[in-house]
């Protein structure tokens, strides 16, 4: 591990991915901790983990919601025939892990989890922006259940039709498959997906998955089976909503991040109004030990 990157003091290794290294990195004058992504162009080709770094930055550099990672900077690096050969990326430093690495432990944390992350895409959404690759991965968990998405390298404009196909393949939606154009509810379909998962631990069928195992690429709704299908303890409105955010039309989902939030306040409020206890119905007997009850009081006697 490198002792110094760019004029930072490196403290740790955070990860690796998409040929780029993540650290933990402080600035020696100011003493702030930043997250600092490295991707080094290796061969030709990786100029597209560049590109992807470039877009995060010009993304994520104008959010502010605490449910979004923000970026401070970005630094370049090329060669003297102006050939890029590595990059740099400043990042917040969250204090997180993935919801894969930690996953949540009962219906109720899955709802509070994913209504923040659903809040932080909403806030996205509103600049313009869509994310294309959320997945347990992208979603970053405190112990405290601060909720943080992260990962914005494959993000675009609403409306952008993309040259390849770009997603990941358990979480990737029919549009992103077939290169149509992508909208407010591709993320609905991705953060779908990623709460089918995280309510059942199975990955739900997608256009992608399908195609590559050589089977028929008509994703039939109906025949997936639901989360309440996998789980019995899933109250039936929130698998309700799992199967309308992952429906192969988008015209099916849910409008926006808004809708989701809404119904997944509906079905948390449910929830808490069940495990209640019960209030105690006012009675007429005496709160001591005898059970006897309590005498009424004589009528007032009538003059003669």
């Amino acid at each position: 591990m490198p002792q110094k990157l760019l004029s930072f003091e490196v403290l740790e290794r955070l990860g690796e991915g998409a040929r780029s290294t993540i650290y933990a990195v402080s600035d020696p004058v100011t003493k702030q901790v930043y997250a600092l992504k490295h991707v080094v162009r290796a061969e030709p080709k990786d100029i597209r983990f560049i590109e992807q770094m470039m877009a995060e930055y010009n993304v994520s550099k104008q959010f502010t919601h605490p449910n979004l990672r923000r970026t401070y900077d970005l630094k370049v690096v090329k060669s003297l025939l102006m050939r890029v050969t590595e990059a740099f990326l400043v990042m917040e430093l969250v204090d997180g892990k993935p919801l894969d690495e930690r996953p949540t432990t009962s219906v109720a944390e899955t709802i509070d989890i994913f209504i923040k992350a659903a809040e932080g895409l909403k806030s996205m959404h509103q600049l313009g922006y869509v994310h294309c690759d959320i997945k347990p991965n992208n979603i970053l968990r405190s112990s405290s259940n601060d909720v943080k998405v992260i990962d914005f390298g494959q993000s675009c404009k609403v409306g952008t039709v993309k040259e390849r196909i770009q997603g990941t393949p358990d979480y990737i939606a029919p549009e992103q498959v077939e290169r149509r154009p992508i909208s407010i509810q591709t993320d609905v379909f991705n953060l779908g997906a990623t709460l089918y998962w995280a309510l059942t631990g199975k990955n739900i069928p997608t256009r992608y998955t399908v195609d590559k195992k050589g089977e028929n690429s008509f994703l039939v709704d109906d025949r997936i089976p639901s989360p309440l299908d996998l789980n019995a303890k899933i109250p039936p409105q929130l698998s309700n909503l799992v199967m309308e955010m992952t429906a192969s039309s988008p015209r099916k989902r849910p409008v926006d991040m808004d809708a989701v939030i809404k119904r997944l306040e509906i079905v948390q409020h449910m929830m808490e109004k069940q495990n209640q206890p019960a209030t105690p119905r006012p009675t007429d007997f005496d709160p001591d030990d005898s059970g006897a009850p309590i005498p009424s009081p004589d009528p007032t006697p009538t003059p003669k």
